[in-house]
């Protein structure tokens, strides 16, 4: 698995300006300086693994196949001591991403979702071979993408290649006002790194697969209403607890499915939905929207006066597929799924996403 970097973007703070002023937009225009040559994909297939719901339900069409009732488990209140299972849903998000190019096929595993079991579970069910991915990426160090990395490391031996941003070490807690500060548990390296993970740490982007994949690196934010996260969510900076709007660590996976355009990848998307897509725009040069799938971190108060703008912003994009999942929220998947009736796909642990060249 081929790791280049090309193109520097103009970063949003250094790691000891982790204040709400580091989020002021900027004006960022054109196409990069030296844009990343993205080599184009015959086809990109991304199964979620981890979502935060499951519908065994869900109808699936020529582009988007679901998973039902795959499996039986044992239940000694039923005749035969048997009972049929689906998926099992949690707050996280994980995704299988598998690129066909030139006869070959690779596979990456993006997130991991927040239990040691949940991920590892689901792929058994569904019948993917983990052992047979060639790298793990990570987009942030929040627990609910990275929980499943030990259950990762115990079912299979050898080394594997984690790209990651070097800030997905970095402490963080949640304080809200009446509740007792909540820790989140945060990522130890020595404990990965003696498990089998090899780190490629990176601000800027990355070219993984023969360079068919791009890691965007940190976002630049340029939006006027991705203001990122409330003072509530909190970083130490080796001295004391400040806020943390912008989570620098957050980066998406971005393909280049041939005569389609890209096809962007978020985690949470803290850097905002629209700030991603539009970064990952400049960096390659590329100005269609192929798809966008994944967290858009809409949910909560804090976030929904940003449902509308992005709504709109999204609209203007008019991507072929639209499937946002995990952090979304309701709200905010009721005001896209009414905007854009043609391309919103309802998330679901289980579903896969094929996206093929023209």
């Amino acid at each position: 698995m081929r790791q280049v970097g090309e193109y520097r973007p103009r970063m949003c703070a250094t790691p000891g300006t982790i204040d709400a002023l580091a989020s002021q937009p900027r004006l960022v225009t054109g196409d990069a300086v030296d844009p990343i040559a993205l080599e184009p994909v015959d086809e990109v297939l991304v199964t979620t693994l981890v979502d935060n719901s499951f519908d065994a339900l869900l109808p699936g069409d020529d582009r988007v196949s679901r998973t039902s009732f795959i499996g039986q488990v044992a239940a000694e209140q039923f005749e035969g001591g048997r009972t049929s299972v689906g998926l099992r849903a949690e707050h996280g998000f994980s995704a299988l991403v598998t690129v066909r190019r030139a006869g070959t096929t690779t596979s990456l595993l993006f997130d991991t979702g927040i239990s040691p079991d949940g991920m590892t579970c689901n792929a058994h069910r569904l019948g993917v071979d983990l052992n047979q991915i060639q790298g793990v990426v990570l987009s942030h160090g929040h627990f609910d993408h990275a929980g499943g990395l030990s259950g990762l490391a115990a079912m299979r031996g050898g080394r594997l290649p984690m790209t990651v941003h070097p800030l997905i070490w970095t402490r963080r807690r949640l304080v809200v006002p009446g509740v007792d500060p909540f820790d989140m548990p945060t990522l130890s390296k020595r404990a990965l790194e003696g498990e089998g993970f090899e780190f490629v740490e990176r601000r800027q982007p990355s070219l993984l697969v023969d360079r068919s994949v791009l890691i965007t690196g940190e976002i630049d934010r340029t939006t006027e209403f991705e203001r990122g996260m409330p003072p509530t969510h909190q970083a130490w900076d080796g001295e004391q607890w400040r806020h943390d709007p912008l989570v620098l660590d957050d980066q998406a996976l971005v393909v280049h499915v041939r005569g389609k355009g890209l096809v962007v990848l978020t985690g949470c998307g803290h850097g905002g939905a629209v700030n991603i897509v539009r970064h990952a725009m400049r960096l390659t040069g590329i100005s269609r929207l192929h798809a966008l799938i994944g967290g858009l971190h809409l949910s909560g108060a804090a976030f929904e006066p940003m449902i509308a703008p992005t709504t709109a912003a999204l609209a203007e994009l008019a991507p072929d597929l639209l499937a946002p999942g995990h952090c979304t929220g309701w709200r905010a998947q009721h005001e896209l799924a009414a905007a854009l009736p043609d391309c919103w796909v309802q998330g679901s642990a289980g579903t896969t996403y094929r996206l093929s060249a023209a």
